[in-house]
């Protein structure tokens, strides 16, 4: 085999220019949309000034070409994706689900997380991995909650749980079905649904144990700024419960002087008319018409605000309304934050109420948080102290007006959206419908999720601001300048000069290397190029080096398939990978560090376990 160099000098110009881009975004000296937007600079003029031609002198490869990828399916299927994961969270769809595995993980918290990793596993076999990974994001951020682990510790096996899944089926990811169909398509056999599930379980099986028991120590311990200073903190605020008639609670008795049926909430006093109740409360059952002034923290607080249950709905009632000068959208959110009592404030020395805080800023105070002593009085008659924290809540137009209050200090990373849990079963269908009509075919995945994206808002699940804020600049411009740097790689003959210079240098190494080799070379390229463009490159070449090795086509074509699938090395490498990069907080090499061993134990893995698997000698 003779290998024929191309005369043109484009291709090692983009070897050079792909080098340096992935060696600035692992440096991370520069921001990802910088080097994102400079890479994608530097390939049009590279290939305008100095243009690629083809034999009949019409330009191969130009600007149209190049900036395809910020118009590629994939890109907006990620985004369609992330806009019906907020559609979820916004409308506390996962609430019920996240509260189930938070409260097992209270008591058993490494199984749960284990186990909820390897149920993605199962569920990406069978599903496209994305839609999976969106739907348990804010469920494994709940459990590295109940943890006190930092979300940069759990989200990056997410990713990785969801790929291995995508090793073990045909339909586990569209790459699988790509080279299954280039491969088909060449007439030389087929795949089937299962052909590569017992080696894939292998290779799937070895990364679990590394994920979880090694991987752990190289994983960043990182949170994000509200982490840092204690939303999600165990401070305590007190609040004041009006039992209406009707009220989820009234009935309520207490055994041995507590409330069993209020987890979380220490009941501090009960406002009986004229009478106070203290602890502890014996032979106590709440009626209309009591005021319960209890202790909980702001997570607890928000859970009730979002509770199906309403039990704090005149409070939601009274926030929607404002003030009398200006009523707020009724599509506007709802937003729960902290401000600070000022220093010299006129609110120091009187209560809430003589203040008229509600008629001044159109919030609710919802607790106030003091550390100074135990408080038992209503919060309408507490007098505020310099220094006391406000949870304040109110539609999004009133919290920022409190920037402007000269009596409070708003406190900006304390801001929250409180889910609306009147569209949660709505959500929920529009969610179960996308993942069911991608899963089937019914609809393209990017049909089906720019078709989910829309009901959530057209529905009011979210509303258009919500939407935006989904969207991931970062993930945007990361993915359009990948697929440049693929479709410039394979423009100029890269790849395939790679692929074929690796055949020609082993030919006489014996087929067990030259597979090892091949797959190596693989899972070294999808982590640059996009998955699917690896899998339908490299599966001809694939096809081609196993009938010049007198060999099942089939096993090479795998090999391609399980390569292109490991995909652990940089955050462009695969969809969920880009997924998890925000709520993880990850910085690009950051996947380097965890993924790049992992994706030499996969290799080394296949390397052993294929030529036993196939007889290879």
């Amino acid at each position: 085999m003779e290998i024929i160099l191309p005369e043109q000098w484009h291709m090692w110009l983009t070897f050079g220019v792909i080098l340096v881009a992935v060696g600035l975004y692992i440096l991370d000296r520069f921001s990802i949309e910088i080097v994102s937007i400079s890479l994608v600079i530097v390939l049009v003029a590279l290939f305008h000034f100095f243009p690629l031609m083809d034999d009949y002198g019409e330009r191969i490869l130009g600007s149209t070409e190049l900036l395809a990828g910020f118009a590629n399916p994939a890109l907006f299927a990620i985004m369609a994706l992330l806009v019906l994961g907020q559609g979820l969270f916004h409308s506390g769809a996962l609430e019920g689900p996240t509260r189930w595995l938070a409260g097992h993980a209270e008591t058993m918290p490494t199984i749960t997380l284990v186990g909820a990793f390897f149920l993605v596993t199962i569920m990406s076999a069978l599903l496209n991995n994305t839609p999976v990974v969106v739907m348990f994001i804010p469920i494994i951020a709940a459990i590295a909650g109940q943890q006190n682990q930092a979300t940069s510790r759990v989200m990056m096996p997410l990713s990785f749980f969801a790929i291995f899944g995508g090793m073990l089926t045909l339909i586990g990811s569209s790459t699988n079905l790509l080279a299954a169909q280039t491969m088909a398509n060449m007439g030389v056999g087929t795949i089937g649904f299962f052909d590569f599930t017992i080696i894939g379980a292998g290779l799937a099986s070895v990364g679990a144990f590394y994920v979880l028991f090694v991987a752990r120590h190289f994983m960043p311990d990182r949170s994000s700024m509200a982490g840092e200073i204690g939303v999600s903190d165990g401070r305590q605020f007190i609040a004041q419960i009006d039992l209406t008639p009707g009220h989820t609670f009234v009935g309520m008795q207490s055994v041995s002087g507590l409330f069993p049926d209020l987890p979380d909430l220490t009941v501090r006093m009960i406002q009986r008319h004229e009478t106070p109740l203290l602890p502890p409360f014996e032979n106590v059952t709440l009626r209309t018409g009591d005021t319960l002034i209890v202790a909980a923290t702001r997570q607890k607080l928000s859970e009730l605000l979002a509770s199906k249950d309403a039990p704090m709905a005149g409070v939601i009632d009274a926030a929607k309304m404002g003030t009398d000068e200006e009523e707020p959208s009724p599509t506007e959110e709802l937003v729960l934050a902290e401000a600070v009592v000022a220093p010299g404030s006129r609110m120091v020395g009187v209560s809430l109420a003589q203040i008229g805080f509600h008629y001044q800023t159109g919030c609710i105070a919802l607790g106030i948080q003091r550390r100074s002593r135990m408080i038992r009085i209503r919060m309408r008659d507490m007098r505020l102290e310099a220094g006391d924290v406000l949870l304040v809540f109110g539609s999004q137009s009133n919290i920022e007006g409190l920037r402007a209050n000269r009596d409070v200090l708003l406190l900006d990373w304390s801001q929250k959206s409180v889910p609306k849990v009147s569209h949660a079963e709505l959500a929920q269908v529009i969610f179960a419908g996308t993942v069911t009509a991608a899963a089937t075919g019914f609809m393209p995945v990017v049909l089906a999720a720019l078709l989910g994206a829309g009901l959530m808002i057209a529905t009011g699940c979210l509303n258009i601001r919500q939407a935006g804020r989904a969207f991931d600049r970062q993930i945007f411009l990361l993915v359009g300048a990948s697929l440049a740097m693929g479709t410039a790689l394979q423009a100029t003959g890269g790849a395939l000069y790679l692929a074929e210079s690796l055949v020609y240098l082993l030919q006489d190494a014996g087929v067990p290397v030259v597979l090892s080799a091949f797959f190596l070379l693989v899972a070294m390229l999808t982590n640059v190029l996009s998955n699917n463009a690896t899998a339908v490159l490299f599966t001809p070449v694939a096809v081609n080096t196993a009938l010049n090795l007198g060999v099942d086509p089939t096993i090479f074509v795998i090999a391609v398939i399980l390569a292109a699938n490991t995909s652990f090395v940089t955050p462009i490498a695969y969809q969920t990978n880009l997924l998890v990069m925000g709520p993880g907080h990850y910085k690009f090499r950051d996947f380097v560090v965890v993924g790049g061993p992992l994706a030499l134990i996969i290799w080394a893995t296949f390397s052993l376990l294929a030529p036993w698997y196939y007889g290879l000698h």
